[in-house]
């Protein structure tokens, strides 16, 4: 057994391997601990499977069942219509509850196991899974991150916001993650604890639901779902994860992490590639086919993107010369190497976050250090022959460990394979000042780095001298371990400024560290989770920002704003604040082949106001009238890029030739928005959009505000002529 702790009190994260080892559940530990060992000692799938049914008869006796709690009142639910109750709801199901907190890692790689399961048997089969959310740090307690988290791992089944960690306590749940299966009528069959239990977890539900359907204890009701995921509207970005520029050209590349793609924008956000998506996959190849899975971590230089493909388990560069995707480590499939040593699809590796270029000899950018977050260590891909601090020598493509002993740990070491970190998100080398690597060790809440020259590990921020206490995390500045953050998930040194920056996730704030002081400072955010943009920095408000990165040679700084699905633009030299207004690409044809067309989308984070539906005609105009009242004392931003935009999802016939977007200047005088109908019309209704986009600010407090709204208006087409001009009114007031 091989575990990552990161205890308070009695918690910590497991890794691998973990078993039922622990007093959880006392009157069926012990016999599921002779079933661990009886399973160790038999090969065929038919002798395991024998066994667990001898386990179950063993335990199942309805007079002396283990049953678990109800659900307490007042709990939180996420893809639920309403609260679930165990005993009436979920009786007559076997039933997973998944004990998680969404920042973990190990927690993350299960996540896959349980869909596939939720794919093999459903509700009416008799198999419900729960996730029951039991925090590690306070930010993740809060119902509208963890509906985010929902959407952003793509969970489909019930989640039950366990705020107050009651049914951890009551059933002595130790570790994230945490399995307890449960019978038809409450009662408690198995524990699993940690991830790489796929095998063992398949052959316990597999048997445990054919035995409680012979025996007729098995109900055929669905559970009523309604997934969160279902109810957003679309926009440009989906939770984007990282950002990088290329100094050369400025242009940025995109982590669009839940759009699962890559976007190559000009420093104005005008998108001038889009590689993979919308869904997620792992495909090599033209960059019109290539596929990705939940991406993070990017750098680009010149026409070469090289890309953390994170839930893919790989390293993919994608060439825009050539038009190509291709992989230059990992296979696909979460691996659980330690060492390293081979290239390419021959080397697996386990959940890459982060990317950072790095210099061998005179060779710039001839090393590519990966922030590996599945193995808690720090890795290196030599993109060209080359060496380490060791002397020993690599190939081209050579992928190896270069610091971490792979134990979830926040120690500090001279040694770098000795030296232990936590859940690794955020890369940054700093040359020639500091010779060094920043890490944001996000699960010890520290700012850490790493030598180039003797591979030594020092902290420089956060976290305490305790290398096993992972819960030191706070939101103070203050200098060295007296300053505290809380699950920081990117770095980025600025080398005009010698200054680093931090994105403090879950305190919602961007901090400034001085590496030769120590002190860490707040540059930006209120510290609530929020979506305010300045005009001060103390005034702008993110939520749960996953990302930062310098630009226009050290004076800007992009800011990931991963929950608000959108970049906040940094000026650091007239201390102001600003939206990367992202101009989305819609192909004309799925076939990509045609010449895209550009319109902006809005936030997540839209009002979405349903209209009547109206009924047109060909050749009819139908004219928008916007009358919008923005809240008292507001006037819209001047220079800032409001506007309106048309979308038809699947039908831009209905756009031939006309304006689907356009700036909006003035509110006074109540913008008007024209379309007319073409002539022949391909469908006999559809849902057409009206998004509108306005960026304003108070004047009595200064605060400044970006907001959407999308009006949805169902369009009937009628062959009876309806009038030259049809007028609606588009109203809404803040």
């Amino acid at each position: 057994m091989r575990e990552e702790h990161s205890e308070c009190g009695d918690r910590r994260c497991c890794s691998l391997l973990a078993v039922c080892s622990i007093a959880v559940m006392a009157a069926v530990s012990e016999a599921q601990a002779q079933l661990e060992a009886a399973l160790l000692e038999v090969t065929g799938q038919a002798e395991k499977e024998q066994l667990i049914l001898q386990y179950l008869r063993k335990i199942d006796d309805g007079e002396t069942d283990i049953k678990i709690p109800e659900f307490a009142e007042g709990l939180e639910w996420v893809n639920t219509e309403t609260p679930l109750l165990l005993h009436k709801d979920l009786c007559g199901k076997v039933v997973i509850l998944d004990f998680f907190t969404y920042c973990c890692i190990n927690c993350m790689h299960l996540l896959p196991d349980l869909h596939a399961l939720e794919e093999k048997h459903s509700d009416k089969d008799g198999l419900v899974v729960v996730g029951v959310h039991s925090a590690k740090f306070p930010n993740e307690k809060v119902l509208k991150n963890i509906q985010s988290a929902v959407l952003r791992y793509n969970i489909t089944h019930p989640v039950v916001n366990d705020a107050d960690a009651k049914l951890w306590q009551e059933l002595e749940v130790t570790c994230w993650p945490t399995l307890v299966i449960l019978g038809p009528r409450g009662n408690i069959l198995f524990t699993l604890i940690g991830e790489g239990h796929k095998e063992k977890l398949f052959s316990f539900i597999s048997v445990t639901l054919k035995y409680y359907k012979e025996k007729g204890e098995i109900k055929d009701h669905a559970i009523r779902l309604k997934l969160y995921k279902d109810f957003l509207p679309p926009s440009s970005l989906l939770f984007p994860a990282k950002i990088a520029v290329d100094n050369a050209t400025g242009r940025l590349a995109i982590a669009d992490s839940g759009h699962h793609r890559i976007l190559v924008t000009d420093k104005n956000g005008e998108i001038l590639h889009a590689v993979g998506g919308p869904k997620s996959g792992w495909k090599d190849g033209s960059i019109f086919e290539a596929s990705f899975n939940s991406p993070q971590g990017v750098l680009i230089k010149g026409d070469i993107i090289y890309v953390a493909d994170t839930e893919n388990h790989a390293i993919r560069k994608i060439d825009l010369t050539s038009e190509t995707v291709s992989t230059i480590a990992g296979t696909g499939v979460q691996g659980t190497d330690h060492e390293g040593g081979r290239t390419g699809l021959e080397q697996s590796i386990s959940s890459p976050w982060d990317l950072a270029f790095g210099t061998f000899d005179s060779t710039k950018d001839s090393l590519l250090f990966i922030a590996m977050a599945g193995t808690h260590q720090i890795w290196v891909i030599f993109l060209e022959d080359g060496k380490l601090q060791s002397g020993t020598e690599y190939k081209k493509g050579t992928c190896i460990r270069f610091a971490g002993s792979g134990n979830e740990e926040n120690r500090n070491n001279s040694y770098p394979h000795k030296a232990g970190f936590a859940q690794p998100s955020g890369l940054s080398v700093a040359l020639p000042e500091w010779n060094c690597i920043f890490v944001s060790d996000s699960e010890s809440s520290t700012i850490r780095s790493v030598s180039l020259k003797d591979g030594a590990v020092k902290n420089l921020v956060g976290g305490e001298r305790d290398p096993l206490n992972l819960f030191a995390f706070g939101d103070l500045d203050g200098i060295g371990v007296n300053a505290k953050l809380q699950h920081p998930l990117g770095v980025a040194w600025n080398e005009k400024r010698s200054l680093l920056y931090v994105a403090d996730s879950y305190n919602h704030k961007i901090k400034v560290i001085n590496p030769k002081t120590k002190q860490c400072t707040t540059l930006a955010g209120t510290g609530k989770p929020n979506n305010v943009i300045g005009p001060k920095f103390n005034q702008v408000a993110f939520n749960e920002p996953g990302g930062v990165c310098v630009g226009e040679h050290g004076d800007v700084l992009y800011v990931m704003d991963t929950n608000n699905h959108e970049v906040k633009v940094l000026d650091l030299e007239m201390q102001t604040v600003s939206v990367l207004a992202i101009t989305a690409v819609v192909a004309a044809d799925a076939s990509k082949s045609a010449k895209p067309k550009k319109v902006p989308k809005l936030p997540n984070s839209a009002d979405s106001v349903q209209m009547a539906p109206l009924v047109v005609s060909s050749g009819q105009t139908v004219q928008f009238c916007l009358k919008i009242d923005l809240p008292e004392g507001a006037e819209l931003t001047k220079g800032a890029p409001s506007y309106w935009a048309l979308f038809a999802e699947g039908h831009e016939w209905l756009f031939a030739e006309q304006n689907t977007s356009g700036k909006i200047v003035d509110l006074a005088n109540k913008p008007e928005v024209f379309l007319v109908i073409p002539a022949q019309v391909k469908t006999n209704e559809l849902l057409l959009s009206i998004d509108v986009c306005l960026y304003f600010c108070k004047k009595n407090d200064n605060s400044c505000q970006m907001k959407g709204i999308s009006f949805q208006q169902p369009l009937q087409f009628s062959n009876i002529c309806q009038g030259t001009i049809s007028k609606v009114n588009l109203s809404f007031s803040f």
